[in-house]
């Protein structure tokens, strides 16, 4: 059998934690983004990228032309 508890706040997780772990329940926890993961991944590519140089920096007045 699997029970899903949701928005469990985080005092009252410890107590859950600890019974179930009493009982011999298996425990997974899941934290939910509101992001797609692969728009995540692309995010932190590009931002690794400019880090490492290889980005191109455009001057705001040379935006609009």
């Amino acid at each position: 059998m699997e029970i899903v508890l949701k928005k469990v706040k985080k005092k009252d997780f410890a107590v859950i934690k600890s019974l179930a772990k009493a009982l011999g329940f298996e425990i997974e926890q899941k934290e939910e983004s509101p992001y797609n993961p692969e728009f995540v991944k692309e995010i932190l590519e590009a931002d690794k990228s400019i880090k490492d140089g290889k980005g191109i920096k455009i001057k705001t007045e040379d935006l609009w032309k």
